[in-house]
């Protein structure tokens, strides 16, 4: 299989949860609700998992029950000081240059948050794109239009050209269906959904070799991933 275009979700994908990042995130998505919209505090578990299993992101609840501004949300939620959870990934930035593909950011968070992702950990000029909740008009994965409008805007047709890379199983599960190559990434693998698992992206070039069609990857994976 000669793959064309590789999919790469942002938060714990790009960085190891371990960071406790989107911890924080998701925190600040709870107390939004009940800032903002003056949620009970015993109440906003239950809307989020019911939110999140519905519609695939919290975002999306909100907009259709409590008619939520998106730009309120998304900036408030990622208001949060990324640089003191990331830290540079030259291992990783040596890794992804050296695939032959075209590579792009599809995540469900927006294209603010994914430049600033990117530039703390030193990302910066890798991907062809960021694929973001805006650039999906709010479709978001495990949302099929989603998928469709990301394999519109890096100009495939055919899912089997590309791989996706996500820490949801979910996600990937979408993907599977619709003939993308499934890769989850993180310590809760492997999973029906993924053909692959990695622990971190640095054991990408191991696990999947034929993306560098038949090169050997131009890096050095230390034994510890790191």
């Amino acid at each position: 299989m000669r793959y064309t275009t590789i999919f790469f979700d942002l938060d714990d994908t790009l960085y190891q949860s371990s960071t406790g990042l989107w911890e924080v995130i998701r925190s600040r998505m709870s107390k939004y609700m009940a800032e903002r919209l003056g949620l009970p505090a015993e109440e906003i578990p239950r809307l989020r998992r019911s939110y999140y299993e519905t519609y695939g992101t919290t975002l999306r609840g909100l907009q259709k029950h409590h008619k939520v501004d998106p730009d309120d949300y998304l900036a408030y939620v990622h208001d949060i000081p990324v640089e003191t959870y990331l830290e540079p990934a030259p291992q990783i930035r040596q890794m992804l240059l050296s695939l032959p593909q075209q590579r792009w950011i599809f995540t469900n968070a927006d294209a603010n948050h994914a430049r600033r992702v990117l530039s703390v950990l030193g990302l910066e000029g890798c991907f062809t794109g960021i694929i973001d909740v805006w650039a999906m008009d709010f479709a978001c994965k495990p949302e099929p239009e989603a998928y469709y409008k990301a394999l519109e805007l890096a100009g495939e047709v055919h899912p089997r050209n590309c791989v996706l890379l996500d820490d949801s199983p979910s996600n990937l599960a979408r993907a599977h269906q619709m003939g993308f190559t499934t890769v989850l990434v993180g310590p809760d693998g492997p999973h029906p959904a993924a053909i692959f698992t990695i622990s971190n992206l640095l054991e990408l070039p191991k696990t999947l070799p034929q993306l560098w069609n038949g090169r050997q990857a131009e890096m050095e994976v230390p034994e510890d991933g790191r």
